[in-house]
């Protein structure tokens, strides 16, 4: 069911989750409005992703009032993708129907300090007591505090511990204020914490990981960071800002998130490369990083190829019987959304979200299987569930 307020999209909506949009104002007329689309006494649980113009305690206050004591999970965004596509000051609901989703959650908090020791233990309780259902498929979500800087080895720390359940989610936003931002756990907000949903489905799901980049030959050292506070003072023995902004061509007083967005740093693990996103340039030359950095680590400059084709290609995924997917939960780092604005191609962009049914928010960072990531989109594609033939 797909519900968009007063103008509803007339495509083709998911099955197996409900949609519900409102573009209200204010906290409680937004939430009145996106409930009325919602069956609450079929729902498992409730995601809301809240646009920056909203005050999230007051939504987090009409969604305990209003829901019927519905579970409700989600947290701010630097913008959410609804049944339009992007969109900056839409609040956005999401409803998992009981026939198909159980849903257990964990508050992490805090985050910084972060004790790997105990957020382990801690995870490895929660799986045990939710016990699993024989034929269902499980996965975790991980929404994430985007400014305490714990994402790299919170999400290191949850693969340790929960083995073969795959992990997907993003960090919370507050559009490009990058002040303070929050999760959503029944009615109560909280910073410096993360929120950890274990799923349980009959549906079939993939997991969806791409970004748009390319390394150049172009490579850059650290030669004097602060990692905890992930922030670079020294790249090749030169004031940060000034080396980065000679190598793109750029004046140091030019640099800007439009410019960081199309000229990202990359990280090669393994075989592969993840965009270390910068947000910021300092006054004294400092670059601020989205995600971690340290001393000796080895960066290389990253060009970005057609976004566009990048986003069909990536979306376009089938189930092993080559089905579409019923609907994407997509986490889409801010920095892309930049990007793409800069480029003009938000209408096109929109579009293909609209039609691979994608809902989801926009992001501080990005975490998949594993690994905080930047520039990236990560998402879950669910099927349909297959049908089983009884004897």
């Amino acid at each position: 069911m797909l519900h968009q307020g007063p103008e509803t999209v007339d495509r083709q909506a998911p099955r197996f989750v409900t949609i519900s949009v409102s573009r209200q104002t204010e906290a409680r007329a937004a939430v009145d409005e996106a409930l009325r689309g919602i069956d609450v006494a079929d729902s498992c649980f409730l995601l809301a992703f809240v646009p920056d113009g909203l005050s999230l305690d007051d939504v987090a206050r009409a969604l305990a009032e209003g829901g019927d004591g519905i579970p409700v999970f989600g947290c701010s965004t630097a913008g959410t993708i609804t049944s339009l596509g992007y969109e900056t000051e839409a609040l956005l609901l999401l409803a998992f129907p009981r026939e198909h989703f159980r849903c257990a959650s964990m508050l992490i908090s805090p985050l910084n300090p972060l004790s790997m020791e105990r957020i382990a233990a801690d995870v490895r309780n929660h799986a045990t007591r939710f016990r699993r259902t024989a034929g269902r498929n499980r996965l975790a979500l991980i929404f994430a505090d985007g400014m305490s800087k714990q994402e790299d080895l919170l999400v290191a720390t949850l693969e340790a511990a929960l083995g073969e359940v795959p992990i997907f989610g993003g960090s919370a936003g507050d559009s490009l204020a990058f002040k303070e931002t929050f999760v959503l756990q029944n009615g109560q907000c909280h910073s410096n914490a993360a929120l950890l949903l274990l799923l349980e489905t009959d549906l079939e799901f993939s997991g969806l990981g791409f970004d748009h980049f390319l390394p150049t030959e172009e490579q850059l050292v650290v030669t004097e960071a602060l990692p905890e506070e992930r922030l670079v003072r020294e790249i090749n023995g030169v004031p940060a800002a000034l080396e980065y902004a000679r190598l793109v061509g750029c004046p140091v007083e030019h640099l800007s998130p439009e410019i960081f967005a199309e000229n990202p740093m990359l990280v090669r693990q393994k075989a592969n490369y993840h965009v270390r996103a910068i947000h910021e340039a300092s006054a004294d030359h400092t670059l601020s990083f989205l995600g971690a950095i340290d001393d000796g680590l080895i960066l290389t400059l990253g060009r970005g190829k057609a976004i566009i084709e990048t986003l069909e290609a990536g979306l376009t995924v089938r189930n092993p019987r080559g089905a579409e997917p019923d609907f994407v939960l997509g986490f889409d780092c801010v920095l892309r959304k930049l990007e793409i604005e800069q480029k003009q191609l938000s209408a096109e962009v929109s579009e293909i979200f609209s039609r691979h049914r994608v809902f989801g928010f926009n992001t501080y960072g990005e975490q998949h299987c594993g690994v905080h990531v930047n520039q990236t989109f990560v998402g879950v594609a669910f099927f349909e569930p297959e049908r089983r033939e009884i004897s």
